[in-house]
């Protein structure tokens, strides 16, 4: 009785449940395996989604040896399971092929021998069952069930017969009636759990023979511990089978009454019982189940996850059978169950729960709102609104609206939030519903209690829209903000929406086409005019939401039938998802009606009556009523306009000009009266500065010899004007107009996200480009000949099937041969090949498929107007391959028609789709999607590709002059002042379709970009207009070139909207199988990709450079921190290659590595020479040694001193220390140890590379200018800065002293230019005694000149540019290319681009910030003995917060192998790091700690205080004692 269980235990040593009493599933072997497994999964569905999580955080403690592939033990004698995953030990070779026992006559001697064991065991029973009847004695007793048990745990169920299980019911039952002998109860109990599991049906006899009361009496009155456990176990397998007979026996008393005597797996057994009792529970009688309530609350309150889950579905359960009676939901909540929960939802808390449970445990909530007035009060008085605040608020809003479908289990998180908040927000009541009387006239009474909830829900529900969220979550935050503005009657409220803006929402909303979200957004906006009509009116025309009724009325989405609004689609299936939207947030789930509740032309005569109310002729002209605000900005951008005028030369008016202009929108933005967001983006302010800006060259491409491109060096000159205008007053103005661009381009863009929910994977067959099957649906499609067209014949009448992913281009290619008609001389001879052609068409060499057939699967109503299979498409590429033979004899050669079409690499044909032109410069499915979703809501699904598509083709023109070609600016611009922030800005610009599509935001994208890259190249603009200025002469003094202003926050570009819908995206099963996204998302991420989180960009990039399996999406821990980074990546399904390497030669051992599997798609094992263990660990550690040996200045590879390497463990093994971060060393291309060189940048690139793909962290500090080469930029001086900040600053000095001198020699005469000072802080440049040698490199001489040459006034000029050229361009180039070269042997580097250099270093090298103690509790795991509150775990925490940054890098090494943490921190590390006792000698305080780095898993000794855990343990063991503990991976 001393093993009872304690609530918020310290040391919790739990005991495995077969110690005490036998699990019958531990002990039964596989030849019972079929029922055990059947009975296990049944156990897993009661316990919930959590014990598949569980198995998963067991299984991070893994080890690495090479002994066995199954389980490995720890030197404390700790089994640790092992899977096969990104870490433990891994085997490449040795999966498993299943075999086929068709044919096999062994499987006949199988199963003979199996029947053989049958009768065996048979008749073994039958001989016991009759000994233990008749036998008297203890003694015999004991030993016939001992056999009995035995022989149970090995017999399967074709042992058994009814009679036989009949009678050893009866006598079991009779001995675990045994008073006397407790031993005896223990093994008939234990053989009565044997007995139900194996033969199910025998749970009916042990019924019928009292089983359940002699068990339940057992519990209630514990004599024997041993005993009272395995009555647990026997309860548990029956109420499996008979539920009911449990119930009325009272088995739920039994087992929870004492259930803190229990160990923790046998209270989950407990509480297993009980749910599998509340599967039976019925609605007319819940009552037996109450009693049951007072003790399952208290469990909640325990910490053992699995438990609390497992009690959280019973009663959830329970709930939803008492949902229909008040009294009882009354009962619920008087027991705390109210608080219990709210408090499992903290996010805060202790207990984290799985996605499942969570979301059961809001729907819990929400069913008692719905039913009681007790619930509904106390949840206010609660504050539950912070709560759902703080859900919506952490939680990651793509997670919850991948799916369309509103009854997603696994994404249904907000949706679940969103239903509980209408809930609390009671409709107006009907007369005779006295609930909902009730729950309005509390809050009436309790106006404050609904203006806080009010204040905590509005803003994040506005936030949410904003978001980009889908019509299913859009319509539920929509509803919620409905219900608040009708219930709430407080001034207070105005103040709120005016907060949130939402006016500026509702214009955004009235823009979708989606008329169940419009209704909801106009039906708003009639409360809000019928209650604030004074607050609200003007900014109603302010807003635009005026405008946008309007636009309403004037287009078609306000006059049509909104469950017919696409007509290409058959209306069934449209007004059944539509129907799921109406049905989505109502109390029932199961509605009576499936009719679509929008009525028709509801838009219309919503949107009249608003206008004819409240907007009418004498209250409002459309056609004169701008506000003052918007005619003012009109004006001033008109006047910018109107520059455009003025010579692109007169540099001086321009920008006396546009200092005016600016000056006059700055203020206006800034004034007492704020600009809307749709004032600003309707008054074309962002159009003309985009405009004026880039001198018109925005919407334009690049071609040499375009005179337009002369006025480059003017656009850098308007641009610098610019910065230094937009940062005069700090980071403040550049801000402001960045989130007004923001909310312009959310409000403006519509973009749309595809969503495959229908579509389900399978394989196909393409035939068209190159006929091979793929692993993703394929589109029908039928190519017909344009109209017209006769130099082309005919392609096929039939449909065919093509590979989506496949570009217009090769399309072309494979089609161009078979609908070319050669020129034929005679008429005769035209004859001949019009017949020829049309017996060509009867054996067409394409596959093809009649209309009724098809390859996309889809599940929904739309299912059964698709077919088609893969054997159909096998079948058909057998016919094609004989009519290929028949179509060789009658046509020309195959190898004549691929001659043919490579003759002329321009396209030949030229393609349509409804008459519209198709983008060749993207795929089939993007081109085709592209179209059909012009007049498509945001998001929708792909049942638009579904169908059959008619592509007419006809002959292309000569497309040659129109296809221009993007030429570089450098081949462009002779000046190069400006070079680096042009060819940023120009560079991979947005494509020029998206200008008809959307205007308005190609603009404000434009412009957006162009912030961007003033707030990258911020240092070089400022720096240069200050060069400029000193040349002039308006600067005297050398320390005014110093640049103090800060860039604006990176963080400030991110749109939330973007990033929410590539998430969406990105979750999407066809997205990812196919790396198939919409055009957009493509064009976006290229030209624009600041506009994306790190962490969305990180997905986007292993799905670009990897491919799906690559792509990892973490689950969602429910912890205050929920948005993680990626960390170190799942390696999906790729093969593991083992590599031995060797610590002495550890770069030669890289070097071999990446020769062996640099390039194969393989994750990389090391494993080391002379030492055991392998996996995870050691592989950390050998690129951070790697890292470190690359850092080795003997090698010769970055630019460094002797004095700035650090100290020497070891003769010659110290490394490099940049202040500034590594960069290339500049070599002459005559230096002998150049070549080696090279081999050592193409080695590091290649282990960079490899490094990424694997998801592995480097400790190497490359510094920012040298991030910049790895992404393709280009640098100028300026970003010496980032290399040498001492060599930029006299560079700079020394600069504008060779421009001032340039400057007078040119404006004045030779004596006004000897007055000017052109000294060097008083000294003449010739004293200085300066030779054309390389700073800090004397061997590498500044050509053309030689290094005797002194440097004056007059080569000045030419002395700087000489730096400049050896330090960033031809003395590092060969090295930066060789570093590319190795890195393109693994994937191309290309892919990196859509990050910055930040970016880029974190993806490499993980967080600067290694702890966040704030959090630290959060992303840690305690087990086996220790929990958050035990005194070794505090101490240990404050130890780890009182290091310093290089002791938190040995404490991490230690313990990860790592001394750095992945992208996202600690919460991203994958396995999570977990913290158990170590059990060792008896004198703990000597003990030391051990870790297993393939699972990051922490082995602390019970130290008694933190003084000897300090002196003893850490500071010394994590940093001077690492090589005692190499075997630290086993």
């Amino acid at each position: 009785m001393e093993n009872r269980g304690q609530k918020r235990m310290e040391d919790v040593e739990e005991l495995p449940a077969d110690k005490r009493a036998c699990n019958s599933q531990d002990s039964r072997t596989s030849t019972s395996s079929g029922s055990s497994a059947q009975s296990h999964s049944q156990e897993e569905e009661a316990n919930g989604a959590s014990s598949g999580h569980e198995n998963t955080e067991d299984a991070e403690m893994d080890t690495s040896s090479s002994d066995s592939p199954s389980s490995s033990h720890s030197d404390d004698g700790e089994q640790v399971k092992e899977e096969d995953s990104d870490y433990g030990t891994c085997y490449s070779d040795d999966d498993d092929d299943d075999d086929d026992h068709g044919e096999d006559p062994r499987h006949q001697e199988l199963q003979d021998v199996q029947y053989g064991r049958s009768s065996e065991d048979q008749q073994k029973l039958t001989s016991l069952v009759s000994r233990l009847s008749e036998e008297v004695d203890p003694s015999l007793q004991l030993i016939g069930l001992t056999e009995l048990c035995e022989v149970l745990s090995f017999c399967t169920e074709d042992s058994f017969s009814t009679v036989m299980a009949d009678t050893l019911s009866r006598v079991l039952v009779k001995l675990a009636n045994h008073e006397s002998n407790a031993d005896i109860m223990l093994l008939a109990i234990r053989a009565i759990t044997y007995l139900s599991d194996v033969y199910p049906r025998s749970v009916a006899f042990l019924v019928k023979h009292e089983t359940l009361p002699a068990l339940c009496q057992r519990l209630l009155t514990i004599e024997y511990l041993d005993v009272a456990e395995q009555c647990l176990q026997a309860l548990e397998k029956i109420s499996k089978d008979d539920p009911v007979a449990c119930l009325n026996a009272g088995a739920i008393k039994a087992v929870l009454s004492y259930i803190d005597f229990f160990s923790t797996s046998l209270q989950r057994v407990a509480v297993s019982t009980v749910v599998n009792i509340c599967r039976e529970i019925s609605s007319e009688s819940p009552s037996p189940f109450m009693d049951a309530v007072p003790m399952l609350c208290n469990l909640l309150q325990y910490e053992d996850r699995q438990l609390v889950e497992t009690v959280a579905i019973c009663l959830t359960k329970i709930a939803d059978q008492a949902s229909q009676s008040p009294e009882m939901l009354n009962q619920l909540c008087s027991h705390q169950l109210i608080h219990q929960s709210i408090h499992l939802l903290n996010l805060n808390g202790r207990t984290t729960l799985s996605q499942p449970v969570y979301n059961g445990l809001i729907g819990l909530l929400r069913k008692l709102s719905s039913g009681s007035t007790l619930a509904f009060r106390t949840l206010y008085e609660l504050n539950i609104g912070y709560r759902l605040k703080e859900i919506i608020s952490t939680y990651d809003i793509s997670h919850s609206v991948s799916s369309t479908h509103p009854n997603n289990s696994c994404s249904n998180q907000v949706h679940e939030v969103l239903k509980l908040v209408i809930e609390l927000l009671p409709s107006s009541p009907v007369e005779d519903n006295q609930l909902a009387l009730e729950k309005e006239s509390f809050l009436v009474n309790q106006p404050d209690l609904l203006q806080q909830f009010g204040a905590d829900m509005l803003p994040v529900l506005i936030q949410v829209l904003k978001s980009g969220a889908n019509g299913y979550v859009s319509y539920g935050c929509l509803s919620a903000i409905h219900k608040l503005t009708c219930l709430s009657k407080s001034a207070d409220f105005i103040g709120l929406l005016k907060n949130a803006n939402i006016l500026s929402v509702l214009a955004g909303i009235l823009s979708r086409k989606d008329h169940h979200v419009v209704v909801v957004a106009l039906q708003i906006a009639e409360v809000l005019l019928e209650k604030y009509r004074d607050a609200f009116l003007n900014s109603f025309i302010r807003e635009g939401v005026f405008f946008a009724i309007e636009a309403l009325l004037n287009s078609d989405r306000g006059q049509q039938n909104p469950v017919s609004a696409d007509v290409s689609q058959k209306p069934v299936p449209e007004e059944v998802v539509k129907c799921s939207l109406c049905q989505s947030f109502e109390r029932s789930s199961s509605s009576s009606s499936q009719n679509c509740k929008i009525e028709k032309d509801s838009v219309y005569i919503l949107a009249t009556r608003i206008k004819e109310r409240f907007f009418g002729p004498e209250v409002f002209d459309s056609q004169k009523g701008l506000t003052d605000v918007l005619q003012n900005l009109k004006h001033l951008s008109a006047a910018l306009n109107d520059l455009m005028n003025v010579p692109v030369d007169a540099r001086a008016l321009h920008d006396e000009k546009f200092f005016s202009i600016w000056n006059q929108i700055i203020e206006r933005l800034n004034g007492k009266e704020s600009v809307s967001t749709f004032e600003f983006t309707e008054s074309g302010v962002v159009k003309a500065l985009t405009n004026y800006l880039s001198n018109g060259l925005h919407q334009r491409n690049f071609s040499k010899g375009d005179p337009e491109c002369d006025s480059l060096p003017f656009v850098g000159n308007r641009f610098e004007v610019f910065t230094r205008l937009l940062w005069s007053d700090g980071e403040a103005t550049p801000s402001l107009l960045i989130k007004k661009l923001q909310n312009s381009l959310s409000s403006s863009e519509n973009y749309p996200i595809v969503l495959s929910q229908f579509l389900k994977q399978r394989n196909s067959f393409a035939t068209v480009p190159n006929g091979r099957s793929t692993s993703y649906p394929i589109l029908r499609v039928r190519f017909v000949k344009a109209e017209g067209e006769t130099c082309l014949r005919d392609y096929s009448k039939d449909l065919v099937t093509v590979d989506p992913l496949c570009y217009l281009d090769a399309v072309d290619h494979h089609m161009w041969p078979k609908v070319h008609l050669k020129p034929l001389d005679s008429v005769e001879a035209k004859d001949q090949a019009m017949e020829c052609q049309s017996s060509q068409l009867q054996s067409t060499s394409i596959s093809c498929q009649g209309e009724g057939s098809s390859h996309m699967e889809i599940d929904g109503p739309n299912a059964s107007q698709l077919q088609g299979s893969q054997e159909e498409d096998q079948e058909q590429l057998t016919d094609s391959g004989e009519e290929n033979t028949s179509e060789e004899n009658n046509t020309s050669s195959s190898e004549e028609e691929d001659a043919l079409a490579e003759e002329d690499p321009l396209p030949r044909l030229l393609f349509r789709l409804e008459g519209l032109e198709l983008d060749r410069s993207l795929t089939v499915y993007q081109a085709i999607l592209l179209h059909k979703l012009k007049s498509a809501s945001e998001t929708t699904n792909d049942s638009k590709l579904s169908g059959t598509h008619a592509i007419t083709y006809e002959r292309a023109p000569q497309l040659a002059e129109s296809h221009e070609t993007q030429i570089p600016l450098g081949s462009i611009m002779d000046n190069d002042e400006y070079h680096p922030f042009l060819s940023y800005l120009f560079a991979h610009r947005l494509g020029l379709r998206h200008i008809g599509t959307n205007a308005p935001a190609y603009d404000i994208l434009f412009l957006l970009k162009s912030l961007e890259a003033m707030n990258r190249y911020l240092f070089h603009l400022i720096c240069h207009e200050r060069i400029n200025a000193f040349g002039e002469g308006r600067l005297d003094n050398l320390d005014d070139l110093r640049v103090e202003v800060r860039p604006v926050p990176y963080a400030e570009f991110v749109s939330s909207k973007f990033t929410e819908k590539l998430e969406q995206q990105l979750r999407d099963s066809f997205a990812l199988s196919t790396c198939g996204l919409p055009p957009w998302f493509n064009d976006l991420m290229g030209s624009c990709p600041f506009l994306f989180s790190f962490e969305v960009k990180s997905k986007y990039f292993r799905l670009a450079a990897f491919g799906s399996q690559k792509v990892h999406h973490h689950p969602q821990h429910l912890s205050s921190s929920s948005s993680h980074g990626e960390g170190r990546q799942a390696t999906g399904s790729l093969p593991r290659k083992k590599f031995l390497a060797s610590r002495e030669n550890i770069l030669e051992s890289a070097a071999k590595m990446m020769e062996l599997h640099g390039n194969q798609k393989v994750v990389i094992e090391v494993e080391y020479s002379e030492e055991v263990g392998t996996g995870l660990g050691p592989t950390l550690e050998f690129y951070t040694l790697v890292s470190r040996a690359f850092q080795n200045p003997d090698l010769g590879m970055w630019r460094s001193d002797r004095s700035s390497f650090a100290g020497k463990p070891k003769e010659d093994s110290g490394f490099l220390v940049a202040p500034s971060g590594l960069f290339p060393r500049p070599w002459s291309d005559t230096s002998a140890a150049f070549p080696d060189v090279l081999q050592r940048f193409v080695l590091l690139g290649t282990v960079v590379a490899k490094a990424l793909h694997d998801g592995r962290v480097l400790d190497i500090a490359f510094s920012k200018a040298f991030y910049k080469l790895i992404l393709g930029q280009e640098l100028s001086s300026f970003d010496i800065h980032f290399i040498d900040p001492e060599l930029c600053k006299t560079l700079v000095e020394l600069q504008v002293l060779a421009r001032r001198k340039k400057v007078f020699s040119e404006s004045q005469s030779d004596s006004g230019a000897a007055k000017c000072d052109l000294s060097f802080r008083g000294t003449k440049i010739e004293d200085l005694c300066l030779e054309f040698t390389l700073p800090g490199y004397s061997d590498y001489v500044l050509t053309p000149y030689s290094a005797n040459d002194m440097v004056n006034l007059d080569n000045l000029e030419e002395y700087i540019k000489a730096i400049v050229n050896a330090t960033v361009y031809n003395g590092i180039q060969k090295q930066v290319g060789a570093f590319r070269s190795g890195f393109n042997k693994v994937f191309p580097i290309e892919h990196l681009e859509i990050f910055n250099e930040e970016e880029v270093e974190t993806l490499l090298c993980g967080e600067r910030d290694l702890f966040n103690m704030n959090e630290v509790l959060d992303h840690i795991k305690f087990d086996h003995g220790y929990t958050s509150s035990s005194p070794p775990v505090q101490h240990l925490l404050e130890i780890v917060h009182e290091f310093d940054k290089e002791q938190q890098r040995a404490f991490l090494q230690f313990v990860t192998g790592c001394p750095r943490l992945p992208p996202g921190g600690l919460a991203s590390l994958n396995p999570k790091l977990t913290i158990v006792r170590k059990h060792g000698s008896d004198s703990s305080e000597t003990d030391l700690p051990s870790v297993m780095t393939c699972a990051n898993y922490l082995k602390l000794p019970p130290y008694s205080s933190k003084v000897i855990s300090l002196s003893t343990s850490f500071v010394n063991h994590t940093l001077f004692l690492f090589p005692v503990y190499k075997s630290r991976s086993l």
